[in-house]
């Protein structure tokens, strides 16, 4: 054991390497360079890594600009002030003159426009300008606008109420439908059930309203037609899914259609199915249904003779429904049928559960 001043024993634990000391110098202004630029915001970061990668590729400014297509002169000026005064010296600075023009009114004429202004909330200064002048002042349009600006910004000036009393207000919150949560998620058939309405014209003047329920986790469809797209329609629309679909329907999603209100929400309440209700103008949150409407049109309407009466044409779409729950290869559930996809489903449940 090595002995040190005065014989006492000294305890070594390692060799000290080559320029460790100028190294344990370096580790603290690095640390220092790293905690300054963490507390710089997004825009200065940027400014540095730019200026960064011109230290790296041989200080080429022409080469720097046109890799991030920033101008020559704006490159050197984040360098002179990153040299000047490091990184805090790139963040964004205040681009209001040095020279600010001061105001030329006097206080008499500020509280001149200040009583004209409140005594006439929705006048602006083209207006003002005239009474002013009505009453002797000298004054100019813009000078006017100037200091109901100065008044707002000394908060001596309130802005009046624009709302409009002619609008009608938006109706009151739907008494059960809610948005959708953003964790709610179909994993099972009758999780979620999109529902929606479709115009279906076969001769001028002549409209029929489709109405197509999709399961969106096993594809299953019920389709109904209608004259008229009714609170009534809807609600007998709502016993079909639930009589034709061969699984619990847990929750079911519309639009703000005013077919889907009253006796169709009040249905879903009874029965305790949740509704969701889409957003306005967002039919891609109901995307899948959507898809369903042009199925049904090509693959039904497209081909299908104007039939004479509504009985029949429903007849008829009963008949697709069943080509197409039950025969008709899915894409989207590997070519097979959503009879076959929900009869697999509930096989895998069964024996989970055995």
């Amino acid at each position: 054991m090595r002995r040190g001043r005065y014989g006492v024993p000294m305890q070594v634990y390692g060799a000290i390497l080559p320029g460790a000391a100028a190294v344990a110098k370096l580790v603290p202004t690095a640390v220092a360079d790293v905690q300054a630029e963490r507390a710089l915001s997004d825009k200065a970061r940027h400014k540095l890594r730019v200026i960064q990668w011109y230290e790296e590729h041989g200080r080429n400014a022409s080469l720097t600009c046109r890799h991030f297509s920033h101008s020559r002169s704006t490159f050197h000026t984040w360098l002179q002030r990153y040299r000047r005064e490091g990184p805090q010296g790139l963040e964004d600075r205040s681009r209001r003159p040095h020279r600010v023009r001061k105001p030329t009114w006097s206080q008499e004429l500020a509280q001149a426009v200040l009583h004209l202004r409140e005594e006439h909330p929705r006048w602006g200064k083209d207006k003002l300008v005239v009474l002013l002048r009505r009453e002797a002042w000298q004054v100019s349009t813009s000078m006017v606008g100037r200091i109901v600006r100065d008044l707002k910004e000394r908060g001596l000036l309130w802005e009046p109420d624009l709302r409009d009393p002619w609008v009608v207000k938006r109706p009151p919150k739907r008494p059960y439908a809610t948005r959708k949560p953003r964790d709610y998620v179909a994993k099972a058939p009758g999780d979620l059930v999109e529902v929606d309405t479709a115009d279906i014209r076969f001769l001028p003047g002549e409209v029929y309203k489709h109405f197509t329920a999709r399961d969106v986790v096993g594809r299953w469809d019920v389709l109904d037609v209608h004259h008229r797209a009714t609170g009534q329609a809807a609600a007998s629309f709502l016993d079909a899914i639930l009589e034709r679909m061969p699984f619990q329907v847990r929750a079911i999603q519309v639009d703000g259609g005013s077919e889907f209100k009253a006796e169709f929400e009040e249905d879903c309440q009874q029965r305790g199915i949740l509704l969701f209700e889409l957003p306005p103008r967002s039919p891609k949150l109901n995307g899948h249904v959507e898809r369903a409407h042009r199925t049904h049109r090509e693959e039904f309407y497209q081909m299908l003779d104007p039939p004479p009466r509504l009985a029949e044409l429903r007849e008829r779409l009963r008949a697709q429904e069943t080509v197409y729950n039950t025969i008709r290869p899915h894409q989207a559930l590997g070519q097979r049928t959503p009879l076959e996809f929900y009869q697999e489903w509930l096989a895998t449940r069964t024996t989970e559960r055995g």
